[in-house]
């Protein structure tokens, strides 16, 4: 070891030098790390903004108006003349109206979902906080509608409104509700008696103030991590609405109801048939997919 001289100012060396702090990473941020190395996520997060990019741009991709018909040029297989993917029982341009129908059963997978999580959020919070009457009486409310299984439910709401696309979205979230408040009452149940909530309730702050400060920060991740799984299976109950008639009206491009439409030509045209019904599935694979790998990675005990 070599000496110091009397005096000398030791310099730092890398070696002496402790090592950088780390840098502290927010929530989010947390989420955001783990996700980039999540590749399935991402893979099928592509997919989501590769399917939502190509239906608001519908009217620009799309290569013919998806409501035009020739009937001679109908049930056409795929790779026929101008026709990429074919065309339906009444010559329509399945690739258009694939696109175009992209925008409504998105539209009804997204934002039912959306108002849903609002609605059945708010009424989750404020049972669980309030307890007592309060919780029994919103509760055993949404319990009345956890009698009935979501299909069976849905299609009686859609039978008792009718069709068309604002009938169809609030069927929608009316199924939808109950089981988003559900989730966000168990979480608040959980949160509130927690040490901080009660120091705030002692320190002299508003009901107000504790439920947005305190208890909606912590009850947002269980509730957003839930809402994204019922994207898919609000998609597939619109569908299925449409099948059934209940949905949009035709000629309007829905993926649904191309399936119903279609279905007397699925020995004719096999693989032009079953078009809608694969955009359905990859759709809903590709959101619970993410939604999985976004639970995990909102996870903190991950």
């Amino acid at each position: 070891m070599t000496d110091i001289p009397a005096g000398a100012i030791p310099v730092p060396t890398p070696a002496t030098q402790g090592a950088p702090a780390s840098k502290v990473r927010s929530y989010w941020g947390s989420v955001w790390n783990r996700l980039r190395y999540d590749p399935v996520t991402l893979f099928f997060l592509a997919v989501i903004i590769l399917i939502v990019l190509s239906a608001i741009f519908a009217p620009w991709l799309a290569p013919m108006d998806p409501e035009k018909s020739s009937m001679a040029n109908r049930l056409r297989p795929i790779g026929y003349k101008k026709y990429l993917l074919g065309t339906d029982e009444q010559g329509r341009d399945m690739l258009s109206r694939l696109l175009w129908g992209g925008r409504i059963s998105l539209m009804m997978g997204i934002l039912p979902v959306l108002f849903a999580t609002l609605i059945g959020g708010a009424f989750g919070v404020v049972a669980g906080y309030y307890g007592g009457k309060v919780n029994m009486v919103i509760m055993r409310t949404m319990d009345i509608f956890f009698a009935f299984p979501s299909v069976l439910l849905a299609v009686a709401i859609a039978g008792s409104l009718g069709g068309g696309i604002f009938n169809q979205m609030l069927t929608l979230t009316v199924v939808l509700i109950p089981p988003i408040c559900r989730v966000a009452e168990t979480a608040t149940s959980q949160v509130r008696s927690l040490d901080f909530v009660d120091a705030a309730r002692a320190s002299g702050a508003s009901t107000v103030s504790i439920l947005f400060t305190h208890v909606l920060i912590n009850v947002l991740s269980p509730v957003l991590v839930y809402s994204s799984t019922l994207v898919s299976i609000s998609i597939i109950l619109a569908s299925g609405l449409s099948f059934l008639g209940l949905g949009v009206s035709p000629p309007t491009a829905d993926w649904g109801l191309m399936l119903s439409t279609l279905r007397q030509a699925i020995y004719v045209q096999p693989l032009v048939t079953a078009l809608p019904g694969i955009a359905i599935l990859i759709t809903s694979i590709a959101f619970n997919l993410v939604s999985d790998g976004l639970r995990q990675a909102m996870d903190v005990k991950t």
